[in-house]
């Protein structure tokens, strides 16, 4: 065989070397629109995902109604300025609910999720009480309970115990702190609702010996 021949033996036709280039091409688009799927995926589930690489996670599980309704039996405002927050607050219907029962209470939700938070402001706008609710996107680790009267908490049981020291060192004498799910380690309770999921308790700070502490 003359050095032509082999030459014409090995050598790429012109229309598979077109598809070639077409291949890779169709490749390159293929990967850009694969890689542009993946970052948008990225950017929706991150706030999801956040709060998980965190010590502590508060998983977004709705309250029941009867959670609700349990909660809502220790809401008793004192007075035209009673405030309430629900830590861990999800899609704010333990907040709505609160601000539709009690027409003088001023209900809050701090929440890190922010597609939670605005979900919770259109409810609230929704079911009419938008003018007494705030939902904030914030770390509930950094956000004082000092100036609530009834705090609401929906917790897991690994971060109670940093919970518990939070309450104690920030909640103010004689407000109402409700724990769903989950009790606290050490303080006494002061009353019990439901079994399981639906489970309730309450719990008081008062004065002793000049500091606060739990019953």
């Amino acid at each position: 065989m003359s050095t032509n021949e082999l030459e014409s033996h090995f050598s790429v036709p012109p229309v598979i070397a077109g598809e070639r280039k077409s291949t890779s091409l169709s490749g390159k688009i293929l990967i850009g629109i694969t890689g542009g799927i993946a970052v948008g995926l990225s950017i929706v589930c991150y706030p999801f995902v956040a709060p998980a690489l965190r010590k502590h996670c508060l998983p977004y599980v709705p309250a029941t109604p009867n959670q609700i309704k349990n909660v809502l039996s220790f809401v008793k405002p004192t007075g035209g300025n009673s405030r309430l927050l629900d830590i861990g607050s999800g899609d704010g219907r333990i907040v709505i609910a609160a601000a539709r029962a009690q027409r003088s209470l001023k209900a809050d939700g701090v929440e890190l999720n922010p597609w939670l938070v605005y979900y919770s402001r259109f409810a609230a706008f929704r079911h009419g009480v938008l003018g007494r609710t705030n939902f904030y996107r914030k770390d509930l680790w950094k956000f004082s309970l000092a100036p609530y009267d009834h705090i609401v908490i929906f917790g897991v049981e690994q971060m109670m115990v940093d919970l518990e020291k939070k309450v104690q060192q920030e909640a103010s004498p004689g407000t109402t702190v409700i724990a769903c799910r989950f009790p606290f380690p050490s303080m006494k309770v002061e009353n019990r609702i439901d079994e399981g999921v639906d489970s309730v308790w309450v719990y008081r700070p008062v004065k002793t010996d000049g500091k606060d502490s739990f019953k």
